[in-house]
């Protein structure tokens, strides 16, 4: 009984310590990063109406600069986690990629209010005869964009992971991601409705600054918030380690492995332990043998680094299946826009629906999927089964929202085709919307699930890395749409820059296929997979 009471209040002595070192829900305000939101989607959005509008630059052209920005934004957000993890921690990260995200804005929204930054003007709209950037205004705007992207992927997970580092409870976590992501779709949806409304019937200029403005409200809110935080203290890179893994199984591969505890290095540990049996190859790496010695870190590992790259490969099949799901996505983003470009945009006799604010509607049901999730569904389902749906599940149900979203996207293109050419009529642009409801109830199961996933699966040394691998496989998917984009228009007819005269609706049925091959790929994927602890 003495030996409870003690333990009990050991507890209440760390609980009282973390109380008085920061963290908790009371950081929630300052890293929710709502003007990065709202200026990310205010750029990212309308991006290729203006490049069409105001750089005269073809279409197809204009959606693959699109996809490039986008997945550059969702690319270098692994590099800063990575960054993080080794050197600096969350917040110093997150702060310096905030600074390079506002002045990357301010160049960009340079480009809209100076002249010279841009060419001059189509006399008729399609002309081959527009002028064309010249290198200048093309390095100025490149140079926006890049440093753009770098702050809005340098800023976005690391908050997310600072946001979760606050939090002593492993469930809650989960929970934040929700709210943090939630927040996010919410103020995105901001960006696609109000700014490109500016953009569109007051001014670029006007537009791109009040997003420049976000992030310097942005920036100075999450100042405010540092005496609240929790501090971190980065591990050492954690990515060398695993390296570390690899090199010294294979300088032993010859050695033969051993069941005593006391034959394998468990560094400070104080119990000695055994490597599990999977991938049992590269237990050797902490198997002490001749030669070997502390000093030698490229020839023993402890066994706890042994089991960490254990939980990296293993959760690396699931990963690479996200890529092929995020990739309909990125095309679908692009070929959207382009196809609301030709569409009846009159919504009632008085409003015309911007093309470019045609994917909020992913983002709009993204939001409100997630609200009913975390408040109604996902509560429901542990009332009628007894738990909560583990993340594996929520992601397999967002692969069949998006085959379906697929499917209703060829179907509506194969309509608005038809109609073109036999009645020369022009759909009306809220035919799109279903497609896109479809693909945000989508995101709202299996976003938030990959990143509870990876951040529970992986080992706390990566707890940066393991929120950004989600956005790793985003950027890696919309620069795969880039490429599949390029190889659609040189090997078929289907995408002129032109699409009437295309058959967009023939890309949408690839990607079903693509999604179905994918999808029967994660089931196999998430049957072999097994949780290191039920979340």
């Amino acid at each position: 009984m003495q030996e409870m009471t003690g333990t009990h209040s050991s507890h209440s002595r760390e609980e009282e310590a973390q109380k008085n070192m920061g963290g908790g829900w009371t950081t929630f305000p300052f890293i929710i990063v709502a003007g990065l939101a709202l200026a990310s989607s205010g750029i990212g959005a309308n991006l290729i109406v203006y490049l069409i509008q105001e750089f005269n630059i073809k279409s197809i052209t204009a959606a693959q600069i699109s996809n490039v920005f986008n997945g550059s934004t969702t690319l270098f957000p692994f590099i800063a986690a990575v960054v993080a993890d080794s050197f600096f921690g969350s917040f110093p990260v997150a702060l310096v990629s905030s600074s390079v995200a506002l002045l990357g804005t301010v160049i960009f929204a340079l480009t809209a209010s100076i002249k010279s930054l841009r060419p001059e003007g189509c006399m008729n709209k399609g002309s081959r005869l527009c002028e064309a950037p010249s290198r200048v205004q093309y390095g100025v705007l490149y140079t926006g964009l890049t440093l753009a992207a770098i702050g809005f992927g340098g800023m976005r997970f690391t908050t997310a992971t600072l946001g979760a580092n606050q939090l002593d409870n492993p469930e809650q976590p989960a929970v934040f991601f929700n709210w943090f992501f939630l927040t996010w779709y919410v103020f995105s949806v901001a960006g696609f409705t109000g700014i490109v409304y500016i953009q569109v019937n007051v001014s670029w200029s006007v537009g791109f600054w009040i997003c420049a403005a976000s992030i310097l409200i942005d920036v100075m809110v999450f100042l405010v918030g540092y005496r609240y935080y929790r501090p971190e203290n980065p591990q050492g890179s954690a990515l060398v380690d695993l390296a570390r893994v690899i090199v010294a199984s294979v300088r032993k591969w010859k050695s033969q492995l051993s069941s005593t505890t006391h034959n394998y290095y468990s560094g400070s540990v104080p119990v000695s332990a055994v490597p599990g049996k999977r991938l049992s190859f590269f237990n050797r790496a902490a198997l002490v043998t001749e030669g070997d010695s502390i000093e030698k870190s490229w020839r023993l590992c402890t066994v706890q680094q042994v089991e960490d790259f254990k939980k990296v490969v293993g959760i690396l099949p699931l990963w690479t299946s996200s890529i092929f799901l995020s990739t309909p996505i990125a095309m679908q983003n692009s070929l959207s826009v382009l196809q609301a470009l030709v569409m009846d945009d009159h919504i009632g006799p008085h409003f015309k629906f911007p093309a470019g604010s045609i994917t909020v509607i992913v983002l709009f049901s993204a939001a409100i999927f997630l609200f009913l999730l975390d408040r109604v569904l996902c509560p429901l389902y542990q009332k009628l089964v007894g738990k909560t749906p583990t993340p594996l599940q929520r992601i397999g149900v967002g692969h069949v929202f998006n085959i379906l979203g697929m499917v209703v996207s060829a179907i509506v293109e194969s309509k608005r085709l038809k109609m073109f050419h036999d009645r020369n009529k022009s759909m009306s642009i809220l035919w799109l919307f279903p497609q896109l409801v479809l693909v945000g109830v989508g995101e709202a199961f299996q976003f938030p699930a990959q990143v509870a996933l990876y951040y529970q699966q992986l080992p706390e040394s990566l707890r940066s890395t393991s929120t950004a691998m989600i956005s790793l496989l985003i950027g890696i998917a919309f620069y795969l749409s880039t490429a599949l984009i390029d190889q659609v228009r040189t090997s078929t007819h289907w995408l002129p820059d032109d699409i009437n005269f295309g058959r967009v609706d023939n890309v949408y049925w690839m990607l079903v296929i693509l999604g179905a091959i994918n999808f029967v790929y994660y089931l196999a994927c998430a049957a072999f997979y097994k949780y290191h602890h039920m979340l």
